[in-house]
């Protein structure tokens, strides 16, 4: 008797986990047989990974247009004043600290435009 109830149990589980996904979103497929179920949806991500992959992309542009229009030491100039400043000034700092990322892209935009 012990091992129905346990048996028992588990399917309950099971089901209640798939009642609770199915709550944000469920989609009707048809098996081979006939038999309609309903499946829970995926959860997408609120923002796209194209999105994300773009604004890295933006930033270490901005990164690069901004070290080849200053130069490094009028870049590095700004960055340790900013590092002086309050803890959010230093986590700015911190990010835009020159990297050989955008060193290359500066590098190449020098070739481009002067």
């Amino acid at each position: 008797m012990m091992g129905k109830q346990l048996e028992f149990d588990q399917r309950v589980n099971r089901l209640t986990k798939k009642h609770q996904k199915m709550d944000r979103g469920y989609r009707a497929t048809m098996r081979k047989d006939g038999l309609v179920i309903m499946k829970p949806q995926r959860v997408r991500s609120a923002v796209p990974a194209k999105v994300l992959l773009l604004s890295l992309i933006g930033f270490f542009a901005f990164k690069a247009f901004l070290l080849s229009s200053l130069g490094p030491t009028g870049y590095q100039y700004r960055i340790d004043s900013l590092n002086e400043g309050t803890s959010v000034e230093q986590a700015g700092a911190w990010v835009m600290q020159i990297d050989p990322l955008s060193q290359l892209l500066s590098a190449q935009l020098n070739k481009v435009l002067y």
